[in-house]
């Protein structure tokens, strides 16, 4: 079961986090997201923001671009219908181990952007393709996707494209006859360990938790994360 911490932004939450059992660390790379990572400039090109605004709470900082230790959560930038080479310089500095397109991304996008990365920039790095289910009929837009990413994650379609923090129908998920594992996200929170568990798809891979574990936007409860993980691994 893979569980990804989404939406991650302040460098001590992240470094608590990392420490926590969990297989994916997101960061959103999606300018009107209030958790998005943005990047400053420097002499040497372009490295991730750590200078907090007035009264904010410091954000990713630069040593994170350093691995907290060797059996790291994997990295996963996540945007939303971005420019191929912003995606790509993202991909370099942050050392992603994965990219989720989270938008309207079409199929020769994806390609281009995975002939782009691999092998020259980021050998082996993986895809993730969001899908926004409402119904049975919308499994259907994975057919296009299908060759050409390495997992696919199911949220629930609404009217703007960074989530409701809602959840879609699970039993949505039948419909689904793929060859690709997928993550279920959407609106998941720290009671919903028994419905995942009991959701019996052969390729549900894992699951994608955000919004329902955060203090504000980008800082995630910790104690909470650690007690859905132990009851979800349990």
């Amino acid at each position: 079961m893979i569980i990804k911490v989404c939406g991650m932004r302040v460098a001590q939450n992240i470094r608590e986090v990392s420490d926590l059992d969990i297989d994916w660390l997101g960061l959103i790379f999606w300018p009107e997201s209030p958790r998005y990572v943005s990047q400053i400039a420097s002499r040497g090109g372009f490295i991730p923001d750590y200078n907090p605004l007035d009264g904010e709470t410091p954000r990713l900082g630069v040593s994170h671009l350093i691995y907290p230790r060797e059996n790291h959560p994997r990295r996963v930038g996540v945007f939303v219908d971005d420019m191929p080479q912003n995606i790509v310089t993202r991909v370099f500095n942050f050392n992603l181990d994965i990219v989720q397109l989270h938008g309207e991304e079409t199929p020769v996008m994806v390609d281009n952007l995975r002939h782009t990365l691999d092998p020259d920039i980021r050998p082996g790095f993986k895809i993730a393709k969001t899908i926004f289910l409402q119904s049975k009929e919308d499994v259907s837009q994975c057919k296009a996707y299908e060759d050409l990413v390495d997992y696919f994650v199911f949220h629930n379609r609404c009217a703007q494209k960074g989530g409701s923090g809602e959840q879609f129908d699970w039993s949505i998920l039948d419909a689904y006859d793929g060859n690709k594992p997928f993550l279920l996200s959407g609106g998941i929170g720290p009671d919903d360990v028994e419905a995942i568990k009991s959701v019996k798809h052969p390729m549900m891979a894992g699951v994608d938790i955000n919004s329902k574990f955060e203090i504000e936007p980008g800082l995630k409860d910790v104690d909470k994360i650690r007690e859905f993980v132990a009851r979800l691994r349990s």
